[in-house]
């Protein structure tokens, strides 16, 4: 058998989508929301069953990897989070950079020698690696308002990705993956399924609109905290809305901290784009915390560590 397990998030699609337009094959989908990483959990192995890993952290799921490949799996990796110790097995094939200027579609992109590279930069605008993206952007004579529709779809896609849980999110994240996968461009998928594309644009704009109202808890010339609500609009613009304050002042760093039913919080850090580092290091100091130098998050932060974390955030980036 084989299995795809992917990211929820824009990367996370559009990585696999590259990969089954270059390589088409009938797999089980494993995927789930944007915080959703220990994928490996929810399936089992045989002998010889065909692994494909996009854009979740091998170090939070070494031990399920190390049981694949004792079971005799075989795996192909590609990410660009902390990985930890990387295993050497015959049966272990890893591409993984953890470099703030890579995001997995571009790695897929490299291992691909460039077939689609389309989706790439989407996948890159959506992971708010915007440079990168427009490198690549660049070698392809994109007109203006075509760079500005990847960098939406882009943006749309990862928005839909977050949420609590799927009932949260507009659409699944294996069903986008099956409504985007059959066309070989994104502008190919916006002029068929532009219902689709409409109604992401639509979601993303009022929640927007919602968090844009909001005052920061904490600021300096450092970084800002905002903290948002306990409600759907909340818990699915989190992300985005980290990454529109770090385009807007890109020189800080930002917090994004989500209330949820049981009066704790959910926390997205992105560290200042003029240097990218330290939102890993920052996140990892708590459990259930982690991600990369840009950014990382922490998917359960008690109530009572609250005042901690946001102690710790202004030390980090006074």
């Amino acid at each position: 058998m084989y299995f795809d397990v992917f990211n929820g998030d824009a990367d996370g699609i559009c990585a696999l989508i590259q990969l089954r337009l270059a390589q088409p094959l009938s797999s089980t989908l494993i995927t789930g929301i944007k915080r959703d990483i220990q994928l490996l959990d929810k399936f089992t192995v045989s002998p010889d069953d065909r692994v494909t890993v996009l854009d979740i952290s091998l170090q939070k799921n070494i031990k399920r990897v190390n049981q694949f490949l004792n079971q005799g799996a075989h795996i192909l990796y590609i990410d660009h989070h902390q990985p930890g110790d990387i295993p050497e097995h015959p049966h272990l094939k890893t591409l993984i950079n953890t470099d703030s200027s890579i995001c997995t579609s571009l790695l897929v992109n490299q291992y691909l020698h460039g077939k689609y590279p389309l989706w790439a930069i989407t996948a890159a605008f959506g992971d708010n690696v915007n440079h990168s993206a427009e490198q690549l952007a660049a070698t392809l004579n994109l007109t203006p308002t075509e760079l500005d529709t990847l960098l939406n779809l882009g943006i749309y896609i990862n928005y839909n990705g977050y949420g609590s849980c799927i009932d949260d999110l507009h659409f699944a994240p294996d069903r986008l993956y099956r409504e985007m996968a059959e066309f070989q461009s994104p502008f190919d998928f916006i002029n068929n399924k532009h219902d689709i594309f409409e109604q992401l644009e639509q979601g993303y704009r009022e929640d927007m609109a919602n968090a844009e109202r909001l005052k920061p808890e904490y600021q300096s010339g450092a970084g800002a905290i905002f903290i948002l609500p306990d409600s759907i609009w909340a818990r699915r613009v989190s992300g985005v809305f980290g990454n529109f304050l770090a385009n807007l002042n890109p020189d800080r760093a930002h917090a994004v901290i989500t209330s949820n039913k049981e009066h704790d919080y959910q926390v997205s850090v992105r560290a200042p784009l003029s240097s990218k580092i330290g939102a890993d290091e920052l996140c990892s100091a708590f459990p259930s915390g982690g991600g990369r130098k840009a950014a990382a998050g922490i998917n359960h932060l008690p109530a009572d560590r609250l005042a901690i974390f946001i102690k710790k955030f202004e030390e980090f980036y006074s």
